[in-house]
């Protein structure tokens, strides 16, 4: 399977009629790499946004053991996510780290998610091979994204899974959009002229990730890759900085 290439087509404006937002990904900072300076300006605006974290990440930092590693990275999303104002964040269980495998399990744990928080417009990160170019994208990230889509289709069906039913959990067909984050096939974006400082903040809230991944200054590091693809965004925006997304409307 190939990927189409980037086009240089402006893109669109956001969709911004809807108030609640629940956003599934594999791992703590997956968020942080850009959406989050968009979710800041969502709930500064008063839209109410929700996480839920299909691992702990425990397989991120290469000089820390998976049991040490956990209970950290859920602390620093934690953190990270009251910066930009989520206060909402949730991980799955049963799901270890850089081995998640797509299926009916997953489906129906995020499904359940999407029922109970009974969002607008749902949040996920890449699920295509790559992201652009020749950087391939990691297992776990498609696997999570391309769940994500199919459970919005899932919970809004009272005859897939039925034992969420079962549960108190009534079918929710009301989500209007999904965004996907760091899509190599960006429709749409967000201005983050507001956004952008706390979405650097957000993501330094990463630190014990940041300096497992990099030698370079953690705020350094942070600010110069945020602010590097919002300026690199604009040039499709109107020149103004963005957070972009690919959008399927419902």
């Amino acid at each position: 399977m190939t990927e189409e290439p980037e086009t240089a087509e402006q893109l669109a404006a956001f969709p911004e009629s809807w108030e609640r937002c629940l956003a599934v990904v594999a791992h703590p900072d997956d968020l942080e790499y850009g959406a989050a300076a968009a979710i800041a300006g969502w709930v500064d605006r008063g839209a109410e946004v929700s996480y839920l974290l299909v691992t702990r990440g425990e397989a991120g930092i290469d000089g820390m053991a998976p049991a040490d590693c956990a209970p950290l990275r859920e602390r620093e999303q934690r953190e990270s996510a009251a910066v930009v104002g989520v206060s909402s964040v949730e991980f799955l269980d049963g799901y270890p780290d850089g081995v998640i495998e797509y299926g009916t399990a997953l489906r129906r744990d995020i499904a359940a998610a999407i029922r109970r928080h009974r969002p607008e417009l749902v949040l996920t990160l890449n699920h295509r091979e790559t992201f652009g170019g020749t950087f391939w994208n990691t297992p776990d990230h498609r696997a999570v994204g391309l769940a994500t889509l199919d459970a919005v289709g899932d919970a809004g069906n009272r005859w897939i899974f039925p034992e969420l039913t079962e549960r108190g959990l009534q079918p929710w067909d009301g989500v209007r959009w999904v965004a996907v984050a760091a899509s190599p096939r960006p429709t749409h974006a967000v201005d983050v002229t507001d956004g952008l400082e706390k979405g650097v903040r957000s993501l330094l809230a990463h630190r014990a990730y940041i300096e497992g991944l990099t030698d370079e200054d953690p705020e350094s590091y942070a600010r110069a890759f945020l602010t590097g693809n919002a300026e690199a965004a604009s040039l499709r925006f109107g020149g103004r900085p963005a957070a972009v997304f690919e959008v399927f409307p419902r």
